[in-house]
């Protein structure tokens, strides 16, 4: 019994037992043709090779013929001995092994394992199993090669003596086959077994395990020991699906990529032992195309599916949803495995409309913008990876145009309709919707989806009027109110929509003064103070044609609304237009003789300004309201001083209501 477990020893160390049960069953007549036993496909010694085993064990197991059959090779055919499973089935007592004494199997088991231990019998005769070397081991080995897989490799294939007689690399082609399933010689077959890609091995297999006895002609010589230098380029199985490993996801993903929708990416192409075949950064642009429509290989049309713009994918694609046996052209050989680290730039369907996020929404929003409003607002612009292409904030300026006019891009005139001013919303405009296929400049791609974050400042119509608000009226009854003409004096603080502040008159600490309808201040402001008691506050929201329009004025940007805040304070009659001193009951009858105040026949400036100041003193009459009392009567003299010598006579003397009625001058 001990020398027939010799031959069967080895496997211990791989698939455990096996041979010492193969050998304690083997109790009846061994073939007349064998003189060992039948050597039995073993696969380097790993970690998980128990399951190898058993993988092994329900390929090789022929159902029905009770035989144990080694993988077909070029080696000499072997008779087949008895399979594992018959041990199982019930017999006579002399081919059970259940009868056996438990302490006879021990002793048995530790014999077999411990002779198992060494690839070379005791007295260093000739190898019983291959020797694996491995002596390149990549840092990361994401899958091993196991029976059934497809490998491609390269190899050199030498004899002891280190004379080659065959190599992958001097015929400029790998090796594609597969593995496990007696295509090739036994020791490659178990040699390649638990390789990782870019793995690199030493095997050194013994004859039969080799091309046996025989040989091949004029190449390998009979009983030959070969030393083959193997490194592993690809492994695959028709089993393999497309894996998909997410190397970076941005935290925002507004949408996910379907079939049907048009992408934008870049990519780097590598085969599956790194080898670079192609990139998309080196054109210096994306690639794009449609997914799920047949522009792409299969498997890329799968790993798109689900990416988020900004997504970083690592997609590994089996060939047979490659390039298959085709391959493609010179860089893509055979049956390759693809790795593409691609970076989705954006998505977008054909069907997209503009979709809007609402940022912030100010409170009381009473207004939204309608086509045909001008608006001002400031905006970042960017591409869907977030690439900044345009910004108003960079020029210190806001974007002024006319919404839905075709001003501007449609999906911007879409989208800047029904805000409010205020408002802060996200606008993402599809290419159709942008600036199509040609994109623009060289920032803005083709085919580009623009997202703009967007401030609303203002927004107008040309047609509207002054907003008027009363925040708050006197608690005294207000009989009479300012009106054109009317001098009054007010508070005011000025600032645009956003908040930012202009222009305040609690700043010059006075109130401003102003006559209404003198032109004096801006028509919208002239209007907005029309019709207020003393005491009373309004808020005015004045459009820019009824402000600074287009052109601003300092401190006010262009075709800016304005927001005022005003506080009558003083209200005063006017005189009516072109008056600039009014009697309050009717004047002296002979008016010359009393501006004479020295009799002499004449009035000079300084006795025509003491007359004047004397009414105004008495309550007889009063002066245009809001200007320098002295400059009033100086324009009153300069008037009346028809040839401008410096005095009034009786003929130059004249009221203007009479000058009215001669058409002669303008005013007293």
């Amino acid at each position: 019994m001990g020398a027939n477990l010799d031959g069967l020893a080895v496997l211990s160390s791989d698939c455990s037992g096996l041979g010492l049960l193969l050998q304690l069953h083997a109790s009846g007549p061994r073939p007349a043709s064998s003189t060992s036993p039948a050597p039995i496909p073993r696969g380097p010694a790993r970690a998980g090779v128990g399951m190898e085993c058993r993988k092994r064990g329900s390929q090789l197991w022929e159902e029905g013929e009770g035989v144990w059959r080694p993988p077909r090779s070029l080696s000499p055919s072997l008779p087949a001995v008895p399979a594992p499973g018959t041990m199982l089935r019930a017999g006579p007592p002399s081919h059970t092994l259940l009868r056996l004494p438990l302490l006879l199997l021990l002793l048995l088991l530790v014999q077999a394992v411990g002779r198992g231990l060494g690839r070379a019998s005791p007295a260093g005769g000739p190898l019983e199993d291959v020797v694996i070397e491995r002596y390149h081991i990549p840092r990361v080995c994401p899958r091993e090669v196991q029976m059934g897989d497809f490998v491609r490799y390269h190899y050199n294939g030498t004899f002891e003596d280190g004379k080659k007689f065959d190599s992958s690399y001097d015929r400029h082609t790998l090796v594609a086959i597969v593995v496990g399933v007696g295509r090739l010689i036994t020791g490659m077959d178990r040699g390649l077994m638990g390789m990782c890609v870019n793995e690199r091995r030493r095997l050194i297999v013994p004859p039969h395990l080799g091309y046996g006895s025989i040989g091949v002609a004029g190449l390998i010589p009979p009983d030959a020991t070969l030393y083959f230098d193997v490194v592993l380029l690809d492994v695959w199985n028709k089993e393999d699906t497309v894996q998909v490993s997410t190397l970076l996801r941005p935290p925002h993903c507004p949408r996910m990529v379907q079939d049907s929708d048009f992408v934008r990416y870049h990519y780097n192409g590598t085969l599956l032992d790194g080898t670079a075949f192609d990139t998309s950064y080196s054109r210096g642009g994306t690639y794009d195309t449609y997914v799920g429509s047949g522009w792409l290989i299969k498997g890329m049309d799968q790993g798109l599916l689900g990416m988020c713009p900004g997504e970083r994918r690592k997609i590994i694609i089996p060939p047979f949803l490659a390039y298959g046996e085709k391959g493609y052209g010179t860089v893509i050989p055979s049956q390759a495995s693809l790795v593409f680290h691609v970076l989705l730039i954006d998505v977008h369907n054909p069907k997209d409309t503009v979709q809007l996020e609402t940022l912030e929404l100010p409170p009381g929003c009473v207004r939204r913008a309608v086509a045909g409003d001008f608006m001002r607002y400031h905006y970042n612009g960017s591409l869907m990876d977030g690439t900044l292409f345009d910004s108003s904030y960079s020029r210190n300026h806001t974007y002024n145009t006319y919404v839905g006019q075709g001003y501007i891009i449609p999906g911007m005139d879409q989208g800047l309709q029904g805000s409010c001013m205020g408002e802060r919303r996200r606008i993402t405009i599809p290419p159709h919707l942008a600036y199509g296929e040609n994109g623009t400049g060289d920032k803005i791609p083709g085919s580009a989806v623009l997202i703009f974050d967007v401030h609303v400042i203002d927004f107008h119509n040309p047609a509207d009027p002054v907003e008027i608000k009363t925040l708050s009226r006197p608690l005294e009854t207000c009989n009479e109110t300012a009106k054109l003409g009317d001098f009054v004096r007010y508070h005011y603080n000025c600032s645009l929509l956003d908040g930012t502040r202009l222009f305040s008159s609690h700043d010059y600490g006075a109130p401003q003064e102003a006559t209404l309808g003198a032109h004096k201040v801006i028509e919208g402001l002239d209007t907005g103070l029309q019709g207020m008691c003393v005491g009373e506050r309004r808020q005015l929201v004045v459009p820019p044609h009824l402000a600074h329009g287009e052109s601003g004025a300092r401190g006010v940007p262009g075709s800016a609304v304005l927001l005022f805040e005003v506080e009558l304070v003083s209200r005063e009659d006017g005189l009516p237009t072109g008056y600039l001193f009014v009697w309050h009951e009717d004047p002296p009858a002979n008016l010359f003789e009393h501006m004479d105040l020295n009799k002499d026949g004449e009035v000079p400036a300084e006795e025509f300004s003491t007359f004047i100041k004397a009414q105004v003193s008495e309550g007889k009459g009063r002066l245009l309201p809001g200007q320098d009392p002295e400059k009033t009567i100086g324009d009153m003299f300069q008037n009346q001083d028809r040839n401008q010598d410096g005095k009034i006579t009786a003929e130059e003397l004249k009221l203007k209501s009479d000058e009215d009625q001669e058409r002669v001058h303008e005013e007293l």
